[in-house]
Formats: C-alpha cells, sequence, structure tokens
C-alpha cells in the first residue's frame, strides 16, 4: 500500500480554511507506513522499501497488532526535528551501525493515520472517524501521536518561532487515498523542499587555484514534466561537505555519460561538467523558485533512496 500525499497550498500559506479542516505540524523527516499486518513488522518508506533494519529502536511498533500505521520518522536535534541528522540513519542497513546510530541518534514515529487495525480497512472512513481510532490506541516507547489544531494562524506562526517546517491542512470528512496526490490534504512549509534527480556534477576547484579536485563541488539537478521530458532545477554547493559529499559522489560514479540529460542547462552551469544518468536522487531545501523554474538559494540536505523525484511543475 502506498501512503496518501497532499498538495502544496497555491500561494505559500494559503490553506484552506472552515470548519471541515484541521491542522498538524508537517513533520521533517522521512514518509514511513508501519505494517504490523504479517509474520513481523515491516517499516516501508513511500518508494515501497523496506526501511526497518534502519530503525531498531522502533521495533515496540509490533505490539500495535494487525495494523498499518501512517507516520513520520524524525531524529530530534535541539528539540526540533533535524533532517541532517536523520540523513546520517536512513541508508543503514548493517544491523550493528544501526544500533549504533539508535543509542547516538535515536528516532522517534511521529503517528498522523491508521489505515488498518486488527486487520479491518479503514481507508474508506473519514479522517475523523480514523483519528478518534488512534487516539484510542496504547502507543509503545519511541511512538507519540501527530497533535491537532484547530486554529491555523497560531499553529502557522509557533511553526515559524521554532523552527519547524511547517503546516498540514487536512479535510475531516476525507477518505483515505493510497498513493493519490489529494486536495484533500494541503501542506505549506516556511521554507520549501523537494526531492530532484542530480543530472550532472562538477568537482570543486583545489585552494592553490591550480585545477580541480577529486571531491564534489555542485550538483545540476533536474526533475521530468508531465510528458517525461527533464526540465534543469539549477547548480547547487551548499550542503555538500564531508561524508554527504563523499557518499554522493559513490553513488553518481557508476551513473556518468558523455552528454547531458537534459537539454536546457545554461553554458556556465555547464562548464567543466560530469555528466550522468538520472538514477541519484536528493532532498533538497529552497527559499523560492525564479519564472524559468530555477531553485533560489538551494541546500542539498540528503541523498534520498526512500522517495521517487517530485515532477517539474511551473512555478
Amino acid at each position: 500500500m502506498q501512503p496518501m500525499l497532499a498538495t502544496r497550498a497555491p500561494e505559500g500559506k494559503d490553506l484552506p480554511r472552515g470548519e471541515d479542516w484541521t491542522y498538524e505540524v508537517k513533520w521533517d523527516g522521512v514518509r514511513v507506513l508501519a505494517d504490523t499486518t504479517g509474520d513481523r513488522l515491516r517499516l516501508r518508506a513511500r518508494s515501497g522499501r523496506e526501511v526497518t533494519a534502519a530503525y531498531p529502536e522502533l521495533a515496540p511498533l509490533a505490539t500495535v497488532q494487525g495494523a498499518v500505521l501512517d507516520g513520520e520518522v524524525v531524529v530530534m536535534s535541539g528539540g526540533v526535528p533535524s533532517f541532517e541528522a536523520l540523513a546520517e540513519r536512513m541508508h543503514v542497513r548493517d544491523g550493528a551501525r544501526a544500533a549504533r546510530l539508535a543509542q547516538r541518534s535515536p528516532a522517534t514515529f511521529v503517528v498522523f493515520d491508521v489505515l488498518v487495525l486488527y486487520g479491518v480497512d479503514l481507508t474508506r472512513r473519514t479522517l475523523d472517524e480514523r483519528r478518534a481510532t488512534l487516539e484510542r490506541l496504547t502507543l509503545p516507547d519511541r511512538v507519540q501521536l501527530s497533535p491537532v489544531y484547530p486554529d491555523l494562524d497560531a499553529l502557522w506562526q509557533v511553526t515559524l518561532e521554532h523552527g519547524l517546517e511547517g503546516v498540514l491542512a487536512k479535510r475531516r470528512s476525507s477518505t483515505y487515498q493510497p498513493g493519490r496526490r489529494s486536495r484533500d490534504w494541503v501542506k505549506a512549509a516556511h521554507r520549501s523542499t523537494r526531492t530532484a534527480a542530480v543530472v550532472g556534477w562538477r568537482p570543486e576547484t583545489s585552494a592553490s587555484g591550480g585545477g580541480t579536485t577529486s571531491r564534489l563541488g555542485a550538483v545540476l539537478l533536474a526533475a521530468p514534466d508531465a510528458e517525461g521530458v527533464w526540465r534543469y532545477l539549477g547548480k547547487v554547493g551548499s550542503g555538500l561537505a564531508g561524508r554527504r559529499g563523499q557518499d554522493l559522489v559513490r553513488t553518481l560514479r557508476p551513473l556518468e555519460r558523455a552528454t547531458s540529460p537534459v537539454d536546457d542547462v545554461p553554458a556556465v552551469d555547464a562548464r567543466g561538467a560530469v555528466w550522468c544518468e538520472p538514477g541519484a536522487v536528493v532532498d533538497v531545501a529552497y527559499l523560492a523558485r525564479t519564472r524559468t523554474g530555477r531553485l533560489r538559494q538551494p541546500v542539498v540536505r540528503g541523498l534520498r533512496t526512500d522517495a521517487p523525484v517530485d515532477p517539474w511543475d511551473a512555478p
């Protein structure tokens, strides 16, 4: 089963209002479905990939039997979710390393919906009914219920002041629509985020000015439009230092190709680029988009294997 997805608010924080809407914090983490309907707990990312081994501290979820729970895996830092702290954990499959990271940076599963309980499909019930069911559950350690709020303006201000990602509006009468991006859920962020494919990279310039190094200096990003044509999103140099850049270079090397998969890369960005197939997906935060669709002030937050590329849409 695939998770239900939210649409973006058309004008920043212009979220829907009215008695049929409720509001939640938009958590800065990784979307996960926790499934206990089989013989063991299975955590599945948005892509469908199983990620159970990455989060051993969430094993107590197995006590909620015969259920499929929808939520966000987050790692807290300074009292707020930190995607950077989570990025170190999301690709780990080695049990010993996952256990060490769980001790150092424990994850929490913030649950906000229930699709199945005791083997009964709840997706055709309203959000209010599903929420009431969820509130009756006894949740184990490392699992918490995402609070709901009636006042949009107050929640928007609080999330801004506390450095949280944003706000989600949900229609109280809506059903759960697996795999669909629905207007019954609408999201708005204080700083926008998206996934994008890396279609090229540029090596870092050496400090002496005598050439380039083998380290990553910038990546060139793109996304597919409705016809499947790759459209350029821009060049990103921020967020690539240290292990994150090293991991990304190792991922990109086997994907290298002779020519650009994108037609609209400006010559100034293409100069010195190493092109690659759009097989590596990164999470990017950015301030806004230009009229041509380029990302303004983008920062790479991490490599993603749990989510597909967000499609290109007109800014």
